[in-house]
């Protein structure tokens, strides 16, 4: 690999872009010895598997023992036969059932697959029978599946939802009356919204479960992340005291190089623009040159339109170059494939007809694709855990694999870039989740109530203020009292199914249509405030590899009319926002700064959108603007928030205050204000911008404000808000970790080559100001104050 990789130093298009390169050595597998049953051991060693690693064996002993599992290790490692050994021992010696949920159908096709082939190996009698049950089988499967009474069942956590809990009494009794296990995979990626859903779910079945006499052990499967135990204690609504951890992966794997590969700037700009060459163009030219040495190469990128983009042009480019064999077997791998196109190209991969793939992060997930030579990824995925999970698919063997991160151009990848040694070092994300959310909450307690009636000791699975929901839910009439002799009960008393009225993947009930003008067709549906942001006059929409225009968005019928069009623009919302803080929750000086407090607060946000910019998608640049007049969106929702010391400000006007020389030679007051807000503006883009590198997320789900003078503080002040209405934890747990946001935001904007701001470092492309005003100079000299640096 190291020869491979000098050969990629000499290719025709490098130009310094290995920015970091190291070798992870190889390791041994350890195995361990445990009691299988006879038909049990037979079965695996047909297939393969006739020692079980160590930690498998750890999980599945800690499972017979009574103790629920947190199963913590790499992609590839084996973590299904840690509950798949306790799930058939369990089926063949008593009929104990076992419920696995994973988050996509095509990873519960998968399970069904290979658990059912192993569930045959046993033979006649086992009383062993997988099924799955998701929202894509027919009524009349469903009823099969029913009738049928299968020991191993796979779904998913909308169909818990949707269809077990509300007929647990009448369907199902047979099911949860002999639940002992409970299999949630990839438990990691529960998390945000949809994690705290889920975790209020879970806390419905655990009712259900004591309903009718059962207390399933539940094993929760995840990446590698930095709070495991608590956040599947926090999902599935049991102790932490009731886990057991194994997250040493004792599966042997071959070395790994990996390559930090940073795209060179724009050829032309002035130094320092921080715009850079595109990561997809640089991810394909690695990826073709891979496959004309014969290395089998997967890529991954974000979105399902690049992978079938970059398939095409990667296998264009290789019959090019005569490479015709190479380009036959190049694919495209994304969520929306029919079952059998997936399942051909797993095939492929193992037995090498298929030479190179482009995927979205669903080859990510623990579907089996054998080891591969090499794995591209197409910009920082988000995460060092997806990052990892993506790289664990490369390895053949003892044999050396290459690992290619490809930067793009935004913070988060430039901060690791420059700083490898907070990806490698770094602390893992930590999975954040809200089920106390108090918007979430009454929802899910009118469901429970519906499933079986509501005690008052139920405050145990719904929280604290369980008792202030029951009463509000009755007020309004979606509960009723009964007293009985064994004291109060509610029921649902509501027309209709309370679970059907609310998803588990949104907070907003209210959407929006996306009518294609043509024919009328809903093309999409958005909650209303994306809709504001997206769909609004003269927005241009991208959907199915179709570019939209959208011409008109009636509020009245909730309806947005788009037109195809050949726009070869983007647009960007601009907005005023404005923050009052309802109750201060928690507060804490700063360790660099204990004049200085960080507090965390009930805040409510309200905006509206003024106007879009129209934005050259190559240079980034405004090509137009136009006003808008849309409605004002509150949101109310949790923040941390911090003032500016009063000697600071002085400080930062004063930089402001110097005069600079621009490009053309010519000399620019920028004046003390504008350095001044723009300093605080840089601040607050800096810290949301790495939220992800502490917590598993998406930048979107933070927002921020930065302003002068804020009346509730009296003082300039930095606000970052969780995104979500009710707050989803992570402005929690970011005011728990401010040192570290304040450190290593300071090091993003210091260490950035620019000269005054670039997306690289405190540009935004979210930001509802078309940043302005920015001023790097004042961020790094605030920063610097309140994380005890260096300016």
């Amino acid at each position: 690999m190291n020869e491979l990789v000098a050969w990629l130093r000499d290719r025709p298009y490098y130009d310094g872009q290995i920015r970091d390169h190291r070798r992870v050595p190889a390791h041994d597998p350890e195995f361990a010895e445990t009691t299988l049953e006879p038909r049990l051991e037979s079965a695996l060693a047909d297939r393969g598997i006739d020692r079980l690693y160590r930690h498998q064996v750890e999980a599945i002993e800690a499972v017979r023992d009574g103790d629920s599992v947190v199963l913590a290790t790499q992609t590839a490692s084996g973590k299904s036969l840690a509950y798949t050994v306790p799930a058939f021992e369990r089926a063949m010696d008593h009929g104990g059932r076992t419920l696995y949920l994973g988050p996509q159908n095509a990873l519960v096709a998968d399970q069904d697959e290979t658990l059912s082939d192993l569930a045959h190996g046993l033979g006649f009698g086992s009383r062993v029978s997988v099924k799955q049950y998701t929202g894509r089988l027919s009524k009349t499967e469903k009823r099969d599946v029913r009738d049928r009474g299968p020991t191993v069942l796979l779904s998913n956590p909308d169909m818990l939802h949707y269809a077990l809990l509300p007929h647990a009494h009448r369907l199902w009794e047979w099911f949860f009356s002999s639940l002992e296990t409970v299999v949630i995979d990839e438990v990691h990626g529960y998390r945000g919204v949809f994690g705290s859903h889920v975790a209020l779910t879970l806390r419905r079945l655990n009712r259900v479960c004591e309903r009718f006499g059962s207390d399933p052990q539940y094993v929760c499967c995840s990446a590698t992340i930095g709070n495991p135990v608590e956040h599947a204690a926090r999902i599935t609504g049991r102790g932490e005291d009731t886990f057991r951890l194994v997250d040493e992966d004792t599966s042997g794997t071959g070395a790994t190089h990996w390559v930090l590969w940073n795209p060179p700037e724009y050829e032309g700009d002035r130094g320092g623009s921080g715009r850079r060459r595109s990561s997809h163009v640089e991810t394909q030219r690695l990826f073709v040159d891979l496959l004309s040495r014969g290395h089998q190469t997967l890529a991954f990128t974000r979105a399902r339109q690049a992978a079938e983009r970059y398939a095409s042009e990667s296998a264009s480019e290789l019959r090019e170059r005569g490479e015709s064999e190479a380009a036959a077997g190049v694919a495209a791998y994304q969520g929306a494939l029919k079952h059998e196109r997936r399942r051909e190209i797993e095939a492929g991969l193992h037995d090498g007809s298929v030479t190179g793939v482009w995927s979205t992060n669903a080859l990510e997930l623990g579907v089996d694709v054998g080891g591969l030579d090499a794995v591209l990824i197409d910009g920082y995925p988000g995460t060092r855990m997806s990052a990892f999970q993506q790289a664990g698919r490369a390895g053949r063997g003892d044999d050396d694999a290459l690992v290619v991160l490809v930067g793009g151009e935004d913070q988060l990848d430039q901060y690791l870039l420059r700083h490898p040694d907070e990806f490698w070092d770094g602390e893992p994300e930590r999975a954040v989740c809200n089920p106390e959310n108090e918007e979430l909450l009454p929802a899910h307690v009118a469901s429970a109530a519906a499933e079986n009636w509501l005690k008052p000791d139920d405050d145990r699975h719904f929280g604290p203020t369980t008792p202030d929901v029951v009463s509000a839910l009755e007020t309004e009439g979606s509960l009723e009292r009964r007293d009985t002799a064994e004291g109060a009960r509610w029921t649902h008393s509501g027309g209709g199914s309370p679970q059907h009225e609310m998803s588990l993947r949104t907070i907003e009930s209210r959407e929006v249509d996306l009518l294609d003008g043509r024919s009328n067709d809903v093309v999409a549906s958005l909650s209303f405030g994306d809709a504001l942001r997206d769909a609004h006059p003269g927005a241009i929409y991208h959907h199915q590899g179709q570019t939209y225009e959208v011409t008109d968005l009636d509020l009245g019928r909730d309806v947005a009319t788009l037109q195809p069009t050949w726009a070869d623009y983007y647009t960007r919302v601009l907005h005023d926002k404005e923050i009052t803080v309802e109750a201060d929750l928690k507060a804490k000086p700063l360790d660099a700064r204990p004049d200085t407090e960080v507090r965390f607060a009930e805040v409510t946000m309200r905006k509206r959108i003024t106007g879009f910019e129209r934005r050259d998608p190559k240079r980034g640049e405004a090509i137009g603007r136009e006003t808008l007049d849309l409605p004002e969106t509150t949101l109310r929702t949790k923040a941390l928030y911090y003032t500016v010391p009063e000697d600071v400000e002085r400080e930062m006007r004063a930089i402001g205050e110097q005069t600079r020389e621009d490009g053309a030679g010519q000399y620019d007051l920028s004046g003390g204000e504008y350095g001044f807000g723009g300093g605080i503006h840089a601040a607050e883009h800096g810290m949301i911008s790495l939220f992800p590198l502490s917590f598993l997320c998406d930048r979107g789900d933070i927002g921020g404000l930065s302003t002068p003078h804020h009346p509730h503080t009296d003082r300039s002040t930095i606000f970052v808000y969780d995104g979500h209405p009710g707050g989803v934890g992570l402005t929690e747990s970011g005011y728990g970790e401010v040192e570290t946001l304040l450190r290593r935001t300071h090091e993003l904007v210091r260490d950035c080559d620019c000269e005054d701001g670039c997306p690289a470092c405190v540009q935004s492309p979210q930001c509802g100001n078309a940043n302005d005003p920015l001023s790097k100079a004042e961020a790094v000299h605030l920063l610097a104050a309140l994380s005890g640096r260096e300016a």
